[in-house]
């Protein structure tokens, strides 16, 4: 951890990286995510304008303190975390309308609207030559539970969490609300182009929407009752707010990792790639985003607990039980 000029943080970091260089998978991300969001911070007022402004993007909340004091400029690109809470009123939305025209389309004999048909169009979906009832079914249940997911979000967020008076960066809430739309599109687009053609839906339930759809409400009972654990922690026996510092969680997956709620959101997004068969590489793709992203949220996390907590337990990982 150096204390000195930015050279000196660069050298050690490149020390560090050729040292694991062998070693497992895991582990060279770990040093990955270290250089590349913990470094920096260790050289408060070093990196320049470009160091100062990569380090705001890429941190929130909790993470964003202890670093100093931010220049007047960054401090003007940022919005209260609570705002979390709008990526769920836009989802719930978006992917509600979604869903009510993809049942429309199955189920009643509509069309999807014209825009969605251009765009599946751009995608090359219409130059699909296998359309299976079974993936029609598969892709509307992925879609009904990203709507769900949203929901039993906005709830939590509007109902059970507690927030600070944590901040984000303008640029993370703008593509917060982007994402949330994209990821309910992206769902839409792997229906082939042609829908049903008046044809009858046929619905197999097959052995992987049996084990995603078990998966995902394991992920998320587990998610909420460590979101519940956090907020209560804030909270007094009778469920009043009365404090907003951070302290120490336990209970639940907390007692293997810093992060479990984290953890929870990738196996709910790995269960819908299971839902969609296994096969499908654009699911994949989101599903990898979503661990790199929670994996980098994961470590700062993990640090601040770390830095600000001397009994903090060691075994602890930061993201996934075990392992990382």
């Amino acid at each position: 951890r150096p204390q000195a000029g930015g050279g000196d943080a660069l050298v050690e970091g490149v020390e560090l990286a050729v040292h694991v260089a062998g070693h497992a998978a895991e582990e060279r991300l770990l040093v990955v995510l270290l250089l590349v969001g913990r470094a920096p911070a260790r050289r408060p007022g070093g990196g320049g304008v470009v160091s100062g402004l990569f380090q705001d993007l890429i941190r929130y909340g909790k993470t964003k303190g202890g670093r100093g004091q931010r220049p007047a400029w960054l401090r003007l690109l940022q919005v209260p975390k609570r705002w979390f809470t709008h990526f769920y009123v836009v989802s719930v939305l978006w992917n509600g309308f979604l869903l009510i025209w993809l049942f429309r389309a199955e189920f009643l004999g509509g069309s999807l609207p014209s825009w969605i048909q251009h765009m599946h169009r751009a995608l090359g979906r219409d130059l699909q030559s296998e359309d299976t009832g079974n993936e029609h079914f598969s892709v509307l249940l992925v879609l009904l539970l990203l709507w769900l997911h949203s929901c039993r979000r906005l709830a939590e967020c509007l109902w059970t969490s507690v927030f600070s008076g944590g901040v984000i960066h303008i640029v993370q809430y703008c593509f917060g609300l982007a994402y949330y739309i994209a990821v309910g599109s992206t769902v839409l687009c792997q229906v082939p182009a042609s829908v049903r053609n008046g044809k009858e839906l046929s619905v197999h339930i097959c052995w992987y929407h049996v084990v995603g759809v078990t998966m995902y409400i394991w992920a998320s009972l587990h998610q909420h009752r460590c979101l519940v654990i956090l907020a209560n922690l804030r909270k007094s026996k009778s469920g009043k707010v009365v404090s907003l510092s951070h302290s120490v969680p336990f209970g639940d997956w907390f007692e293997r990792v810093s992060c479990p709620h984290y953890f929870a959101d990738l196996l709910i997004y790995v269960s819908m790639a299971i839902t969609l068969g296994f096969h499908n590489v654009t699911w994949w793709c989101v599903v990898m985003y979503v661990l790199f992203n929670q994996a980098l949220a994961a470590v700062l996390c993990h640090e601040f607990y770390q830095e600000n907590f001397r009994s903090y337990p060691k075994h602890r990982k930061a993201f996934i039980p075990f392992v990382f």
